[in-house]
C-alpha cells in the first residue's frame, strides 16, 4: 500500500520541572501572569519518579490495510492504530482534505465536522440501499432525551416537524 502519511515536524521533549515549593495563603496575581516556575498550572515532575526503572519500548508497527490519515504535526504514523472504519466514500474524501490542514487551523475541524455529518447520511443511505429501514429516534437516542432532557426533545421534534412540513410545502408548490 502506498505511504499515504503526511510529516512536517517533531515532537520535542521537556526537561525535568523545578522542585515543588509549599503554597502560600494567598498568591498575589493571577497565576498566568507569574513566571512559569511559579504558575501552580504547569504539571510539575514528581520526584522520585513514581515507577523507577520503568522503560518504555516503542511497539511494533502495525501493518497497514487501509488508508491511516496522519496530522501533519506528528513526525510519522503511529505504531498503533484503529482501522475498523477507513475512510471511504465521499466522506472519506473530505477527512483526506482535512488532514491537509494543521490541527491548528479552523478548517480541519470544520471539514471533519462536515465529514462526520455526511458520513452518517451515507450510512443511511447504504441502510435504505441494503432494504433495511433505519429506526432513526431509537438511533439518535429520543427516549432518553425525552426523559431527561423533555424540553430539547420537544424542540427537536418540532424542528424536525417544520422542516418536513416545509419540504411538503415547496414540493407541492411546484405542481
Amino acid at each position: 500500500m502506498p505511504d499515504d502519511t503526511v510529516t512536517s515536524a517533531t515532537i520535542a521533549t521537556e526537561g525535568s520541572r523545578a522542585a515543588v515549593r509549599p503554597l502560600r495563603p494567598r498568591p498575589p496575581g493571577w497565576g498566568a501572569d507569574l513566571p512559569q516556575e511559579n504558575r501552580p498550572a504547569v504539571p510539575m515532575e514528581r520526584q522520585p519518579a513514581r515507577l523507577p526503572g520503568l522503560h518504555w519500548t516503542q511497539p511494533e508497527q502495525q501493518e497497514r490495510h487501509v488508508r491511516v490519515l496522519c496530522s501533519v504535526e506528528r513526525p510519522g504514523i503511529t505504531p498503533v492504530f484503529g482501522s475498523t472504519v477507513p475512510p471511504r466514500g465521499l466522506s472519506g474524501l473530505l477527512r483526506g482534505l482535512a488532514f491537509r490542514y494543521s490541527e491548528n487551523d479552523l478548517r480541519h475541524w470544520l471539514v471533519l465536522l462536515a465529514a462526520d455529518r455526511l458520513h452518517v447520511g451515507e450510512g443511511l443511505l447504504q441502510d435504505l440501499l441494503s432494504g433495511r429501514v433505519p429506526n432513526v429516534p431509537a438511533e439518535m437516542g429520543l427516549r432518553a432525551e425525552w426523559q431527561h432532557n423533555p424540553r430539547g426533545a420537544v424542540h427537536k421534534v418540532g424542528l424536525a416537524a417544520a422542516g418536513a412540513l416545509a419540504l411538503l410545502y415547496l414540493l407541492r408548490r411546484r405542481r
